[in-house]
């Protein structure tokens, strides 16, 4: 009959990935490579530039400032990326060193690192701020502040990583399905059902790593998920060789203005420079605003020109991101609350992508098993309760 459509059947799969980015493409790979039928839905592109996984590089660093808990789930994550870098194409993994600098006041960066060396003994150099602008030219930090330098650190290739995931979940039979947005979703004993606008999934289980949409499509978690603007700088130094990955290792900065984090010149002329919490301006990702202005530029070039003054040429790129931050700045992972059927990994707090390769294992074990050998009781949902 003319003008009837017969309904498209439903996609029936094991395991459905709803957001592939640094997270979710780690979980999709890690699923399917032990023999799961996952399909990942992205409502964006494969990779893109509209959530928290893109800009090129990401830090990666043994000492964990935040909280010594962090080092064991960091040492898996390191050996997830070495076995990826293995089987893909072009370098993940930069290994140039880390750095970790600022007053020696008891709370601050340097101390936490420092604390978190000590405890899972982390080999490492005690640096004064003189002594690390002298070991690396392009620093210029008071000479009071002390550092902590570990050769281990680094970065990652953030959107290759996402590329090596989901080639790597493909080779394992997964489907990835980008420019298809979920629309609602149920959940009961039977399984899951997502409703996006293309079509229709049924599937055992749901893993949602969205991003700051996460809280969309989870309301119950809404309140304990922030989005929030971060804009990136790459600056062209006046003295380029300075800041090759050879001889400039990324840093997290404790100043006077805040915390700062910056990495060597690498895929963009420049020297990429942001600080976390950049103008504290919050809300759901569709209203905070995708193009950096003047504003955001000025405040990237002020620590530029004050703390690594030989990189503090022409702009040659300004990038937006998004954090999503939990009440107490640690993650979120584990089984949603009131179904034991979906799985969350959300609210990284803008230190989560170097753990994307172990939280893609994590959430492939919540999934399947509903429970984890990682040591994840700080990053459970009933702490909020």
């Amino acid at each position: 009959m003319w003008g009837h459509h017969t309904p498209m059947p439903a996609t029936e799969c094991d395991v459905v990935v709803v957001g592939v980015g640094g997270m979710g493409s780690a979980a999709a790979y890690h699923l399917a490579r032990r023999g799961y039928d996952v399909v990942g839905l992205e409502r964006f592109d494969i990779p893109h530039s509209r959530g928290s996984s893109h800009g090129l590089t990401r830090i990666i660093r043994l000492p964990q400032y935040e909280d010594p808990a962090y080092v064991p789930l960091v040492r898996r994550a390191y050996e997830l990326w070495d076995e990826l870098d293995a089987i893909h194409s072009r370098r993940l993994l930069h290994r140039v060193g880390s750095v970790d600098v600022g007053p020696d006041d008891g709370e601050s960066v340097y101390a936490g690192s420092k604390r978190a060396c000590e405890v899972h003994d982390i080999g490492h150099d005690d640096l004064t701020g003189a002594a690390l602008n002298e070991r690396f030219v392009g620093y210029e930090f008071p000479a009071s502040y002390r550092a902590v330098h570990q050769s281990q650190g680094g970065f990652l290739h953030c959107e290759q990583c996402t590329v090596a995931h989901v080639e790597a979940a493909h080779e394992h039979g997964a489907a990835i399905r980008a420019r298809e947005a979920v629309q609602e979703w149920t959940a009961d004993e039977a399984g899951v059902t997502v409703h996006t606008d293309r079509g229709e999934y049924v599937a055992d289980r749901m893993v949602v790593t969205a991003g700051a949409w996460t809280g969309a499509l989870l309301p119950s978690l809404s309140p304990l998920l922030q989005p929030e603007r971060q804009v990136l700088g790459w600056f062209q130094p006046t003295e380029p060789a300075l800041f090759e990955p050879e001889r400039f290792p990324v840093f997290v900065a404790e100043v006077e203005e805040g915390h700062f984090y910056g990495f060597p010149t690498y895929g963009i002329p420049g020297f990429k420079i942001g600080k976390y919490n950049h103008r504290e301006e919050t809300g759901a990702p569709s209203e905070l605003d995708r193009e950096p202005d003047r504003e955001d530029e000025r405040l990237l070039r002020a620590f530029t020109e004050r703390y690594v003054p030989k990189a503090a040429g022409p702009t040659m790129r300004l990038s937006t991101c998004l954090f999503t931050n939990t009440p107490d700045e640690d993650f979120l992972l584990d089984v949603h609350p009131e179904y034991e059927n979906v799985v969350v990994g959300a609210g990284f707090s803008g230190h989560g992508f170097k753990f994307a390769s172990v939280v893609g294992e994590i959430l492939a074990d919540l999934a399947v098993d509903g429970e984890t050998p990682h040591a994840i009781d700080p990053f459970r949902i009933a702490r909020f309760d």
